[in-house]
């Protein structure tokens, strides 16, 4: 339709889908609420323990060392809440200052497991050949190994302290993870936009960062919301074994070692409380992630699984 006074078209007014079009971010959370429950409560969960871990020194009520004359071996009440170990110190601020480190410990060893997988298994699948032959038989090596003994041994190599066991965290899981980055990219380099590329003389660097990496970061980030729970725990086994976090900054499996452990019969709070944010962090993580990954992966949209029940279910309400 044209307008006279101007001598311009008219554009068309946008429909009211295309006005109020919500973005990616609202409508994952939407379809998060909706379809999983639980992995929302568990997402929350996450999301405090995150907070949690920041925010520690203005969260917690007391000090992660602060000790109370007389308050020693206290039983849980209103002054503390979850009681006091055997030097009198506040079991909830320890167990605050334990998240901060669960977290520090969980996200930066599961980043470098990550990129270390990346590199491995993108290079590995695409270039194949002798070099992917050699590199896989190195993997298959280090996946015979036990990893609590190479964690034990790079940890005594490099000393005990925290980025020592980050790094050993990192290397002893990024390795490993590698064989599942390398078959998302063998299967993605049989298409043919990746053959096409190849065709009218893409170098390598393009075609790897502009085809393969993105097509296989669905994959990255399940296995990176996987690894940090997985690493967390493995964190945990290794302060309790006494090869990991040095005191006297606090970690919940060296919580639940050496004091705990002692006097875990007479005084229980002293293990039950370092065990039970340990079970709930891990099972949260766990099934956040799934609920994430359940959400973002196309192929469980189809006519199977919930997906095709709730759609089937909108489709007759329609009618």
């Amino acid at each position: 339709m044209a307008d006279s006074s101007s001598g311009r078209v008219a554009e068309p007014k946008a429909t009211q889908g295309e006005r109020k079009r919500p973005s990616w971010l609202v409508g994952f959370l939407k379809r998060l609420v909706k379809e999983k429950p639980l992995g929302t409560v568990c997402g929350i969960i996450t999301l405090f323990l995150l907070l949690a871990g920041i925010f520690a020194d203005f969260v917690a009520p007391y000090g992660m060392n602060e000790t109370w004359v007389g308050g020693f071996l206290e039983p849980p009440s209103a002054k503390f809440w979850f009681g006091t170990d055997n030097i009198g110190r506040d079991l909830l601020s320890r167990i605050i200052f334990g998240a901060q480190v669960s977290v520090i410990v969980g996200v930066t060893a599961s980043t470098i497991a990550t990129i270390i997988s990346l590199i491995i298994g993108i290079v590995s699948g695409y270039i194949g050949g002798k070099l992917d032959l050699i590199v896989q038989r190195g993997v298959d090596v280090w996946m015979c190994m036990p990893r609590l003994v190479i964690l034990i041994l790079l940890v005594g190599v490099m000393g005990v302290s925290l980025w020592s066991i980050i790094i050993a965290l990192g290397v002893s899981w990024g390795i490993p993870g590698s064989r599942i980055i390398r078959g998302a990219v063998i299967s993605i380099s049989e298409n043919v936009y990746v053959q096409a590329a190849e065709a009218i003389g893409c170098s390598t660097t393009r075609i790897l960062t502009r085809h393969i990496l993105p097509n296989v970061m669905a994959t990255v980030i399940v296995l990176f919301s996987t690894r940090v729970p997985g690493i967390i725990l493995a964190e945990a086994g290794l302060s309790f074994l006494g090869f990991g976090i040095p005191p006297p900054s606090p970690s919940w499996g060296g919580m639940l070692s050496g004091s705990g452990r002692t006097y875990m019969m007479m005084m229980p709070w002293m293990a039950v409380w370092p065990g039970l944010a340990l079970a709930i962090t891990v099972y949260s993580i766990n099934m956040f992630g799934d609920a994430v990954r359940d959400i973002t992966d196309p192929r469980l949209r189809g006519g199977v699984g919930r997906y095709g029940v709730i759609a089937k279910r909108e489709a007759r309400r329609k009618k």
